[in-house]
């Protein structure tokens, strides 16, 4: 599906009513921060001639300590809105305005095939 018809989905949808899942693996290091591994390539030829000659077959996405938390919160069962109360929880007032910044921060995962929506699943 090509990015206008992801992006129109997800705005048709009630956001904080959506369960996030992620599509993607990760590592998580001794800080409790998350790196994303993104595959350098989704195709089969390239993977049987490419990688073989790569360092490492994943682009290494490092997160910060409000991302690494948000990341770690989905599961595929919490809702949006369920996730931005943890992180108020973990973090008070250092993380407001939680849902805007959770939202747009899910987004971008989204429009980048990080992550999927139970609801607008098959994308």
């Amino acid at each position: 599906m090509n990015f206008f018809l992801r992006r129109a989905k997800l705005k048709n949808a009630n956001y904080l009513e959506l369960r996030p899942i992620r599509v993607v693996g990760e590592e998580v290091d001794s800080n409790n921060r998350v790196v994303v591994l993104i595959p350098k390539f989704t195709s089969k030829f390239a993977k049987k001639y490419f990688e073989p000659k790569l360092k490492s077959p994943y682009i290494k996405l490092k997160l910060d300590e409000l991302a690494s938390a948000s990341w770690l919160a989905i599961d595929g069962n919490k809702k949006v809105s369920d996730i931005a109360n943890e992180l108020v929880q973990l973090f008070g007032e250092k993380i407001q305005p939680v849902e805007e910044r959770l939202t747009k921060f899910l987004t971008q995962l989204y429009e980048q095939r990080l992550i999927t929506f139970e609801e607008i699943k098959g994308d």
